[in-house]
């Protein structure tokens, strides 16, 4: 009733020795690529808001990671509201990214920038209300 198969399959497993046609990565290593880049987007924000201090410590982390430094320039039109936004859902990407990692000290950094966004936030409120 039914014709055999006579020829190879297209969708047959890939030989065994077809994992070195191109590189992988571990999963750390992923992780080092993503958190890098969260930080590093936050790093941008932060420079434009001309927190410099602050700043200067997300590219110690941004370092840490890619081992080279990252650029730096502010050249952002935002209002300082939604630099704040921005920052805050960067810095917690960045956290969660983090917590999966294990990296405390960029966990925390990331915490710090969280409460320290919400916080300038909660005052623009405040002083926008009045």
């Amino acid at each position: 009733m039914y014709e055999p198969i006579r020829t190879k399959s297209v969708h047959s497993m890939a030989a065994p020795d077809a994992d070195t046609d191109f590189p992988h990565r571990t999963r750390e290593e992923e992780l080092d690529i993503q958190l890098a880049g969260h930080l590093a987007a936050l790093l941008a924000v932060t420079d434009d808001l001309g927190l410099d201090r602050e700043a200067d410590r997300i590219a110690q982390q941004v370092t840490r990671l890619r081992g080279t430094q990252p650029p730096r320039a502010s050249a952002s039109a935002d209002s300082p509201a939604d630099l704040h936004r921005r920052a805050l859902a960067l810095a917690g990407r960045a956290l969660v990214v983090a917590a999966s990692r294990a990296d405390t000290a960029a966990a925390i950094l990331a915490a710090e920038r969280m409460d320290a966004h919400r916080a300038a936030l909660h005052e623009q409120r405040l002083v926008d209300a009045r």
